[in-house]
């Protein structure tokens, strides 16, 4: 248990804190006394009872104001940050000590080194590292920033050092060891790459299937017309990285691209946010993003949550390119193109009175219908082998590869939540993975999805027995890569392997065999 006792500083008072809880006979584990006002202990956790009457006797302690149960030290919280931060490096990074030791190493480090932390704490840099001296570095009169080459195990990284300084009593600065960042030759280049040739626009679209190939046609069009663009498509399907696209292969492509989310705006400042405030008639107290992003692109997400009061002055403002701070009559003229999101059907909404008519025609003069990833299959095992690249080499592991199992369950996957979904789920895998080797379909951990049912019970026509049919042989059809056999699909579903053989041979599931 942590506690906070809030308190005005005063010699011996840490010392009538430590009184009180010797008089229930309870030990601290930590203290901490992170800013000026206030001190932390960490003590195991007492009973109901025993905290019931510890808390008054605190609170009693003279100049204590408040005693009060917290998630965390100051300090278990910096050093989590600091974990969080290291792990999710894609470089190795690591300090020395004074003595060219290690003593702190993130797991990009331990990968390169073929180590454990236990095996390489304290240890000399000089076993790993070769090619340059730390130790007379760090001895040099003046221990300065810099970069060298430097070998491990054969293989050459190029090594970023910076001293580590900590003020001592008198506030002068005295080295306490340095940090330490790898970076490969590959790693270089691709990261100068990158600043060279930047992929933008449509090139950072994945479209194997013919399906997004027309899209993609179509889209490249609308880019260079000034008229109001509706993204509609699932969540999850891409519209923000569609729209962006739009934007930077247009005409406006050298101004800004604001993103607004329409659901995320609160009611009672998402007017003045967008067009800005004013104290009165002509004094502005603040500019709305409309008006920041005059010349280029404002891409409204999720413009079917917008309020009835901002559809109104989001039509005066696509017909005719004014409009007035909120507390100021002055019209304001902007140039924009707007372009609207939204996973939800407008056209429904209109008939229900939930979006304006009149602002749904505005704002749907060109369309473009994103298709759910199920429907575009192509594109998967494509978009999956580029998150994984990107993940592997962002968190700094071996690329790994999907395994055939792995393939054919993505595949067949009904993938719910689209591209963001498996965006996520390729990240999971690679960030979670504790061996090398390929990724399996426990990796990806994905829920089983049964509601795969709803794609098609809208069109079904025929019986209930039928629609149980269909509905069983998705449901195997999905599970079948991951269970690969009679005995452990039927575990899976707690039924004997006589049915599900049966039933694996009524809907024609199985391994396919190659013709001799």
């Amino acid at each position: 248990m942590r506690l906070r006792v809030s308190c005005q500083d005063r010699i011996g008072l840490a010392r009538e804190i430590l009184d009180v809880l010797e008089k229930f006979e309870i030990n601290i584990n930590a203290i901490d006394a992170a800013s000026e006002g206030f001190v932390y202990l960490q003590i195991p956790a007492p009973s109901f009872d025993q905290l019931q009457a510890l808390m008054p006797q605190l609170r009693k302690i003279r100049d204590v104001t408040d005693v009060r149960t917290v998630p965390y030290m100051p300090s278990e919280r910096e050093h989590s940050i600091l974990s969080a931060l290291l792990k999710t490096l894609p470089d190795p990074v690591f300090s020395i000590d004074l003595k060219a030791n290690f003593a702190l190493a993130n797991d990009s480090t331990l990968a390169i080194l073929g180590v454990s932390w236990e095996e390489l704490v304290d240890q000399p840099i000089a076993n790993y590292l070769h090619g340059f001296s730390f130790v007379r570095w760090l001895g040099s009169e003046q221990v300065q920033p810099q970069a060298t080459k430097v070998t491990i195990a054969g293989n050459q990284y190029l090594a970023e050092m910076s001293p580590i300084v900590l003020p001592d009593e008198e506030g002068k600065k005295i080295l306490a060891g340095a940090m330490v960042q790898l970076k490969s030759p590959a790693r270089v280049g691709k990261q100068f790459n990158a600043l060279r040739e930047q992929r933008s626009g449509f090139d950072t679209l994945i479209a194997d299937s013919e399906r997004m190939k027309l899209l993609l046609e179509e889209a490249r069009r609308m880019a260079q017309l000034e008229a109001p663009l509706l993204i509609l498509g699932e969540t999850g399907t891409g519209k923000e990285q569609m729209a962006r696209a739009c934007h930077e292969a247009s005409l406006r492509r050298d101004k800004g691209f604001v993103v607004i989310n329409c659901a995320s705006l609160p009611d009672n400042v998402a007017e003045s946010e967008l067009f800005g405030l004013a104290s009165s008639p002509g004094e502005v107290v603040k500019r709305g993003v409309i008006e920041q992003a005059s010349g280029g692109t404002v891409f409204l997400d999720d413009v079917a949550d917008m309020s009835p009061q901002l559809q109104v002055k989001l039509l005066r403002l696509i017909q005719d390119g004014c409009f007035r701070r909120v507390g100021d009559d002055t019209e304001i003229k902007v140039d924009l193109r707007i372009i609207c999101a939204s996973q939800k059907d407008l056209s429904e909404l209109c008939q229900k009175g939930e979006f304006r008519e009149d602002l749904y025609y505005r704002i749907n003069v060109l369309n473009l219908i994103l298709p759910p990833l199920r429907e575009r299959k192509a594109d998967i095992i494509p978009l999956a082998e580029l998150f994984l690249e990107h993940y592997s080499e962002q968190l700094g592991t071996p690329v790994r590869q999907l395994s055939a199992q792995t393939r054919e369950f993505i595949r067949n996957y009904a993938w719910p939540g689209n591209v963001r979904q498996l965006k996520n789920a390729i990240f999971r895998a690679v960030s979670m993975a504790e061996q090398r080797g390929e990724l399996t379909p426990e990796q990806l951990r994905l829920p089983d999805w049964n509601e795969s049912f709803g794609y098609f019970d809208r069109e079904f026509e025929g019986t209930l027995d039928e629609a149980v049919k269909q509905f069983e042989a998705s449901l195997l059809r999905r599970l079948y890569p991951a269970y690969p056999s009679t005995r452990q699909l039927a575990r899976k579903l707690g039924v004997s392997h006589t049915a599900i053989a049966n039933k694996l041979r009524e809907y024609r599931i199985g391994k396919q065999r190659t013709p001799s």
